[in-house]
């Protein structure tokens, strides 16, 4: 039996960058000495969430691939011996800004990088702002924990994004998030659409019979409260795992991957793909 235990850290911004990481980093120490071998934190963890504005200023908040910070997490995967999923604001070059996520190795090497695919651009969520499309494409990262199908929150809308990294081998597909209800909508919405986006991810888990890991923030940050939620899907769709709206804190859920081959086996969706008709979907909708 080939087993994950994956831990989700959902936390709230703290108000500072000192406390925020302190927090972060404390909740991951806790489970050294444990049986996790895969920790995953939410998209942008390490500042607010400043694409709820434009502001040239919020570009100071980014960092490099070799900043402390990134050195510091290695440090931490190394000394839990677990693989982290790090998402974080990159500063590539001058000008040139990704929403990314390294993959650190339980030895603390740098397993591979992932760079947000789909930006959005929609009231409170001006990432277009900020964030040029990644370039990475959709390659699983090889860890010794599996092969990893990492895509970052607007990822998670769209089923081709989830259907590569599953053709390509990925062993579980995980979403790094921060979305949340924006108090200026009507609440008579605000379940729908968390529904909607549970939803949709455990589509990409029965359309691919694989696992699905979702990491999302807590906590309320200008017009956004962050509506939490992080859960883990098995390949049939069903949700093993689910934190409650306002936790904060460190969720465990096991995974055995024999459930993804017995799943294939029973449900055969790639056998039956009609490669020979698919020709039009890179296409854009509507053109000749």
């Amino acid at each position: 039996m080939k087993k994950i235990v994956a831990a989700t850290l959902q936390g709230r911004w703290t108000g500072d960058f000192e406390s925020n990481n302190a927090w972060y980093k404390a909740e991951a120490l806790k489970l050294a000495g444990t049986d996790v071998n895969l920790i995953i934190l939410p998209e942008l963890f390490h500042t607010p969430y400043f694409p709820v504005v434009e502001s040239a200023k919020a570009f100071d908040l980014a960092i490099e691939k070799d900043h402390p910070l990134v050195e510091e997490w290695q440090a931490i995967a190394k000394a839990l011996h677990c693989v982290i999923v790090f998402p974080f604001f990159e500063k590539r070059a001058r000008g040139i800004y990704h929403n990314s996520a390294f993959v650190f190795e339980s030895d603390g090497s740098i397993a591979g990088l992932y760079r947000k695919s789909h930006i959005p651009d929609d009231p409170c969520f001006y990432e277009k702002y900020y964030f040029i499309p990644g370039d990475t494409g959709f390659e699983p990262i090889q860890t010794s924990v599996g092969n990893l199908g990492v895509l970052i929150c607007w990822d998670q809308w769209f089923p081709e994004a989830a259907r590569l990294m599953s053709l390509r081998g990925a062993d579980l597909l995980i979403y790094p998030t921060a979305i949340g209800w924006d108090s200026r909508e009507p609440e008579s919405l605000y379940e729908r659409q968390k529904d909607s986006w549970m939803t949709v991810m455990r589509g990409h888990a029965i359309a691919n019979r694989t696992f699905v890991l979702a990491a999302n923030r807590v906590g309320t940050e200008e017009n956004l409260t962050f509506w939490g939620h992080s859960f883990t899907a098995a390949p049939d769709g069903y949700v093993i795992q689910e934190n409650e709206a306002t936790f904060s804190g460190t969720s465990r859920v096991e995974i055995n991957l024999d459930e993804t081959e017995e799943n294939r086996r029973w449900w055969p969706h790639f056998r039956d793909r009609r490669v020979d008709l698919y020709g039009d979907i890179s296409k854009i909708w509507g053109t000749p």
